[in-house]
């Protein structure tokens, strides 16, 4: 049974004060070389779309009611999930029993790529991937930008929600409602849910044929989705697993390698998105965009407006916070690496983005030390050698940092709102 927060006067009372007094801020460590006092995000222009994201915050954390959904979507940055993780479970520390649904999660083992640290996948039999990294894509890809097909009746996959090395800090989620997102031979392949006891339970197609909608018997942590039907393909694009409880919940959608035109060869993007339903989405694509010879900011620019008006066309009062890509370095040859200077074009473009679009700027560049930092980040073992892709120590300390900017400005809405005296 899932433990209920008991939002009570006393407990409504406390939190706004446990936040006044910023208790909450997590503590990262004095690196000399980065800028963390300057760890903010800022709004550029218009920032009644976060005043909606957070009245949603207020209704999950403060009065128990509703649900603020966050969506966080890039690359390998978001794939490996150790940043999601951290600020997803930074956030659910600030009360008991706040944890939503868990969103949208994918099988990758079945796409032969790493799982996001925060859950596991198996599988067996016989799987095709696709990924949005493709130019020309052999099959329709949705919000998480990638596909498994099989035609092997003995195929199957499994999804535990147990986050790998797991902490006192990792949330215990259960799920008792899913959809398994994907398309099939009409008539004859569909998926099933495989229950603990052995009996499996089938799904209800929905109208639009978009998924299966499932209702489980009880709640639960893990789900195994087989195979059933004599011929033809099976497709999963993403298994969204959900419950009925308030809260707040955080979804990563990342391919290792994605750009902007990753995702916007999508073709069941938004419609995949509006089961989502994002309150607040954290746009941090851009890491690959900027890792070639031939970026320029108004390309870049272009496209990501594109992208953003996808998301708007499902939720026009979304939220939007962009995050600047990380410093990087550029192999030139064998152990032999320069800096990639476009990390200051990109640091520029993030910021005419965020002023043409409106929304929230974490400048990820300028507070982990600018150009060249990556060198210092690696060298005090918090990121790799490739220097771009950080350890997870490194992960799990900007994961804080993005949670501290994120709070800094919860908190001076909740001033705004009287919360706090």
């Amino acid at each position: 049974m899932r433990k209920l927060a008991a939002y009570s006067l006393a407990a409504l009372m406390l939190i706004p004060s446990v936040l006044f007094g910023q208790t909450v801020r997590k503590e990262v460590p004095d690196l000399e070389f980065a800028s963390f006092e300057r760890n903010k995000i800022v709004f550029l222009g218009d920032s009644s779309a976060f005043e909606k994201a957070f009245a949603k915050m207020d209704g999950a954390l403060l009065t128990g009611s509703g649900n603020f959904r966050i969506m966080h979507i890039g690359g390998s940055h978001v794939q490996g999930g150790t940043l999601t993780r951290r600020f997803r479970n930074d956030l659910l520390a600030l009360g008991d029993g706040i944890e939503g649904g868990r969103g949208m999660v994918f099988p990758f083992t079945a796409a032969k790529t790493n799982t996001p640290s925060s859950y596991r996948s198996r599988y067996e039999g016989e799987w095709e991937v696709t990924k949005n990294v493709k130019r020309d894509l052999p099959r329709r890809l949705g919000l998480t930008g990638m596909a498994v097909t099989t035609s092997d009746s003995t195929a199957s996959v499994k999804i535990v929600l147990k986050a790998r090395n797991a902490t006192p800090a990792d949330p215990d989620f259960k799920f008792d409602r899913l959809n398994i997102l994907g398309y099939a031979t009409d008539g004859e392949r569909f998926p099933v849910v495989v229950l603990d006891s052995g009996d499996t339970l089938q799904g209800v197609r929905v109208e639009d044929k978009s998924c299966w909608s499932y209702l489980l018997p009880e709640s639960q942590d893990s789900v195994k989705v087989a195979v059933a039907g004599k011929r033809g393909e099976l497709t999963l694009t993403g298994i969204y697993l959900d419950n009925p409880f308030p809260g707040i919940s955080v979804t990563g959608i990342g391919v290792n390698g994605a750009a902007v035109p990753s995702y916007l060869r999508c073709e069941d993007f938004e419609r995949d998105l509006r089961m989502v339903n994002p309150d607040l989405v954290i746009f941090a694509i851009g890491i690959n965009d900027a890792s070639g010879k031939d970026f320029t900011q108004e390309d870049f620019i272009a496209k990501y407006k594109v992208l953003v008006s996808r998301v708007r066309s499902v939720n026009p009062d979304c939220a939007l916070l962009f995050v600047s890509n990380n410093d990087s370095f550029k192999r030139v040859r064998r152990r032999v690496y320069a800096v990639n200077r476009n990390g200051l074009e990109a640091e520029e473009a993030f910021f005419r983005l965020c002023q043409d679009c409106g929304g929230g700027y974490w400048d990820m560049f300028d507070i982990m030390g600018g150009l060249g930092s990556m060198k210092r980040w690696e060298e005090a073992g918090l990121a790799r050698r490739d220097k771009i892709h950080f350890t997870d120590e490194g992960y799990t300390i900007l994961g804080d940092l993005l949670f501290n900017a994120f709070m800094a400005k919860y908190i001076e809405h909740l001033r705004r709102k009287s919360w706090l005296a």
